[in-house]
């Protein structure tokens, strides 16, 4: 009895791990899929995920999750950016070549943090949003 549990528990833990790298890879997949971490304004924690961009909303997904439902939504047509830089010493979680943008968006303050490469297409998609209103 002891062995047939320990092999359902391998085999459980398997399949978690399968599911796990697959829905990374299928989140990934997507054009204008990036690797992007986020945290509210005053928070000290960031988290990091996938975010595809597209059409009119930013879809943010926790990397260390099983769910297949964006954690955050953000409406392009809501969405600002106020100030950019460098991550610094209070960013301890992020790679040091991040550049940090604060923004505003309808859910409250955000910070987005993202590769310089992935920078200039995501500011090109918030800056080509049809006017609000």
């Amino acid at each position: 009895m002891t062995t047939a549990l320990l092999i359902l528990v391998g085999v459980l833990l398997l399949l978690v791990v399968v599911v796990f790298l697959l829905r990374r890879r299928f989140l990934l997949s997507g054009l204008g899929a990036v690797t992007m971490w986020l945290r509210p304004v005053g928070s000290p924690r960031w988290s990091v995920g996938v975010a595809w961009y597209g059409g009119d909303a930013l879809l943010w997904y926790r990397a260390l999750s099983l769910s297949v439902r964006p954690q955050h939504r953000l409406c392009r047509a809501e969405f600002r950016v106020l100030s950019q830089r460098s991550a610094g010493r209070d960013d301890l979680a992020l790679p040091g070549d991040v550049v940090v943008l604060e923004c505003s968006t309808a859910a409250g303050a955000r910070e987005l943090a993202m590769e310089p490469s992935t920078l200039t297409g995501f500011l090109s998609w918030v800056e080509s949003a049809p006017p609000a209103g």
